[in-house]
């Protein structure tokens, strides 16, 4: 099938940004983690934009099913690195520069190579939207508007929320340019609400911020790969191209050397230098770090990560049951569109909660190899521009003989399989019911209650 389009072609000044790359970068490319280009879940994207993909029309709904109601949670886009990421970074670059430049282009052509790199980052960027970023939104915002026409045209309500996170914001309203002047806010509505209630609940869940998110004993597996065999391998590897003592580098260095690969190819479209002191084998076992830091984190490590989200999973299927009364009443629908903008951290600990990328075995230190093949990888699950989208629709009994309310789950842009049925359309009454203990017995001020006696992680989660 010929892969369907999303409105007319970009100008060639935007398609240059992403003609394909050398194949040192390319090689890497996929083992980013929660750096990842959007990109490299849907490659298409990389020949045009605006490219629904192949899989466009599949598994469609009957013709006589309409779609009610949208909501969509979306990771901001791309954007520069951290402030902490930076300095560090800053620090390895400076250790290059302080070495004899004669005996590094002798010994060390890759240290001389990074030690003429322009460290153009600073730290004012901390974490903010890229260039890239406002255009993955953008593009997302033209895609979906082209594959749910009927829920995005003209004079439709959208609700659209954020976190306070500038990238977020910034996110936020870059989608909303994406779908043009044709769509109504709402008289009484900001163009870009805040709500970190929903959208940054980690930070509000006391019992996950106090024996995980601040406490070092909960990431063990996390530091225990640090110091393993694997992470010792790359970094007597990287010493060596660098002609550094091994005892000058440790792994959160290296891992900026790595991501540092990964914010030049995101931001810039370029392969960059460091991209060279990494082989893809390295690039697994860092991928691996990735991983072991958001399950611990964020996903199955503990089940306080993904019990806090409860608050979102609830407010989802609050409207969806809104909707469904409206339509019942033969009301209009009062929020067919929802669109929030948040972070990595919003939607892994939700995907968790609902049983996704959930593997037999838990990710730890001393089985990198029995997890090759492991369904948890986060660039997999939340790339930059990541997206989870729920659809709810209304079929006419008459015309089909299926259910009156169904539903479809899309992340990043592609259907999803429902654990209760295997199926990517699940009926809205099956689909309450299989949650229903998360919907009826998950109280987030009850799960984020620190307990009242002193214990460690571990103890208690």
């Amino acid at each position: 099938m010929a892969p369907t389009r999303a409105g007319a072609a970009l100008p060639s000044a935007a398609l240059l940004l992403l003609v394909p790359l050398a194949v040192s970068s390319a090689g890497l490319s996929g083992y980013f983690g929660t750096k990842s280009r959007y990109e490299e879940v849907n490659p298409h994207l990389v020949r045009d934009p605006l490219s629904l993909g192949a899989a466009a029309g599949g598994s469609r709904l009957p013709a006589s099913c309409a779609p009610l109601q949208l909501r969509a949670l979306l990771r901001h886009g791309t954007r520069y690195p951290t402030a902490g990421q930076i300095r560090r970074l800053g620090e390895l670059h400076a250790r290059l520069l302080r070495r004899p430049a004669a005996a590094a282009a002798a010994a060390c052509p890759a240290a001389a190579d990074l030690a003429a790199w322009q460290m153009w980052y600073e730290e004012s960027l901390d974490g903010r939207l890229a260039p890239q970023g406002r255009r993955d939104m953008e593009h997302l915002a033209r895609r979906l508007a082209a594959r749910f026409p009927a829920l995005f045209a003209a004079r439709r309500r959208l609700v659209l929320a954020s976190s306070s996170k500038h990238r977020c914001l910034q996110s936020g309203a870059a989608f909303r340019r994406g779908l043009g002047p044709s769509l109504s806010l709402g008289s009484d509505e900001v163009e870009v609400e805040v709500n970190d209630s929903l959208m940054r609940f980690f930070d509000r869940c006391a019992k996950f911020v106090a024996l995980v998110e601040e406490n070092d004993a909960a990431m063990c597996q996390v530091n225990a790969f640090k110091e393993g065999p694997e992470m010792r391998k790359v970094l007597e590897k990287v010493a060596s191209a660098l002609c550094l003592p091994v005892e000058e580098l440790n792994a959160d260095l290296v891992q900026v050397a790595f991501l540092t690969c990964s914010y030049e190819l995101a931001i810039k479209n370029v392969t960059s230098p460091w991209c060279s002191l990494f082989s893809e084998e390295d690039a697994k076992v860092l991928e691996y770090l990735n991983d072991l830091k958001q399950y611990w984190k964020r996903g199955y490590g503990y089940d306080i990560n993904s019990r806090s989200s409860c608050i979102l999973f609830q407010d989802i299927f609050q409207h969806l049951d809104k909707a469904v009364e409206e339509s019942k009443s033969s009301k209009p629908i009062s929020s067919p569109l929802i669109v929030q903008v948040g972070h990595a951290e919003t939607l892994q600990p939700l995907l968790a909660l609902m049983g996704f990328f959930k593997d037999d075995e838990p990710l730890r230190a001393n089985n990198y190899a029995r997890q090759t093949h492991r369904k948890f990888r986060s660039g997999r699950i939340v790339p930059y521009a990541a997206n989870l989208v729920f659809v709810l629709y209304h079929c006419d009994q008459v015309k089909t003989s299926k259910e009156e309310y169904q539903v479809q789950m899309l992340l990043n842009e592609k259907l999803m399989s429902f654990h209760h049925s295997n199926e990517t359309i699940s009926t809205y009454a099956n689909l309450k019911d299989y949650y229903k203990d998360i919907l009826e017995n998950c109280h987030f001020k009850q799960e984020c209650e620190l307990p009242k006696v002193n214990i460690t992680a571990i103890d208690e989660l």
